[in-house]
């Protein structure tokens, strides 16, 4: 450790810091939360489908819902956690 008159930090401390820095803010989780939860929605979306017995098919399974909305609500959903991961939100500065 090196003593200088000033008080700022010098490069080796701040880059100490740095590292041990948190990689994600507390914004970053809550939108990893959110991103989770349109996952979850787009997959109760998919599930479903009614009764299926040996004598009788039912063609829900192919309905709009499931076939189309509920994939793409998943596909957001992860674009969304991207989306997430990757945002920097500014640091307070004491």
């Amino acid at each position: 450790m090196r003593f200088s008159t000033s008080n700022k930090p010098s490069t080796e401390e701040r880059n100490d810091q740095e590292r041990r820095a948190m990689p994600f803010s507390k914004q970053n989780y809550k939108l990893m939360l959110i991103g989770l939860a349109i996952i979850a929605l787009g997959f109760l979306l998919m599930a479903g489908g009614g009764d299926h017995t040996a004598t009788h098919f039912d063609d829900s399974i192919y309905s709009f819902r499931r076939i189309v909305l509920a994939p793409i609500v998943v596909i957001a959903g992860f674009v969304f956690e991207i989306y997430a991961i990757m945002k920097r939100f500014p640091t307070s500065k004491n």
